[in-house]
């Protein structure tokens, strides 16, 4: 009985350590996103081959060559866009039951990075193809032609959800002044996406940011002359992570900082 006991206990403890050890990283337990299944949608382009008109969008992302993530983009109808925090997402689309379709119906990862928005001048079917309660995938070129001629204009696509695998960690944009800070965060795997976001300087506690617009997050306070540490819950699998002394005391506003830890 006490070599029992003994056992459950040194298995207790191990447990407790293993936890412990995760949350010193950053890390809390959470759900894996995962790929959701194949729904109907349909897909116009913008812009050129260059995708130059792409660049910036209401995600705040600004030159999407530099933020890393090139011309594998659209825009999204505000259904999907879902007030910003659409931003980030991946899907998967390949386009279905056109003549303008390549052979095969290959598929394409794209990541959302602006808002395609309503345009009530004209009908749902005819031109507002971006109008509530439309679901919609306003392309980079770029995009569109790998699973269309760019000639059929707009095509019927089947699209999923998809988990975004990224490179190195999470980045942050800083914008602001002394006393009002306002992040954009880049770079975001698993979901892609951001719910929530706290900034802790070396001199205070969290402080709760609240949603700007886009991937932006800002926070009133006096944050100068303090390394900055970030926590961010994802959106779509509420994981939480922590992204410990991103920016060092000197930050400057303008400059991007980036953390060593991701989403799954």
């Amino acid at each position: 009985m006490a070599s029992l006991l003994q056992s459950w206990c040194l298995s207790f403890f191990l447990v407790i350590a293993v936890v412990g050890r995760a949350t010193a990283a950053g890390y809390y337990a959470a759900p894996v996103f995962r790929p959701t299944a194949w729904k109907l949608a349909y897909a116009t382009f913008y812009g050129d081959e260059t995708a130059s008109e792409t660049m910036g969008g209401a995600c705040g992302y600004g030159n999407l060559f530099n933020s890393g993530y090139g011309t594998a983009t659209a825009a999204l109808s505000s259904v999907l866009f879902n007030n910003g925090y659409g931003c980030g997402q991946c899907f998967q689309l390949r386009c279905v039951n056109s003549r303008w379709c390549y052979k095969g119906s290959p598929i394409t990862t794209i990541t959302a990075t602006n808002l395609c928005p309503p345009n009530w001048s004209k009908d749902s079917n005819n031109g507002g193809w971006c109008n509530p309660p439309r679901t919609h995938f306003d392309m980079a070129k770029p995009a569109f032609m790998k699973i269309a001629q760019w000639k059929g204009g707009i095509v019927p696509v089947m699209f999923r959800r998809v988990t975004c695998v990224k490179k190195g960690g999470l980045r942050f944009t800083f914008q602001g002044n002394g006393y009002w800070l306002l992040v954009y965060v880049m770079n975001v795997a698993g979901g892609g996406d951001v719910a929530n976001m706290w900034v802790k300087g070396s001199k205070t506690g969290w402080i709760s940011m609240s949603h700007n617009w886009g991937a932006s997050y800002q926070a009133f306070a006096t944050l100068g002359g303090q390394s900055l540490s970030f926590k961010i819950t994802s959106y779509t699998s509420h994981e939480t992570i922590i992204a410990y002394n991103v920016a060092p005391a000197n930050w400057q506003v303008g400059m991007t900082y980036s953390a060593s830890v991701n989403f799954h």
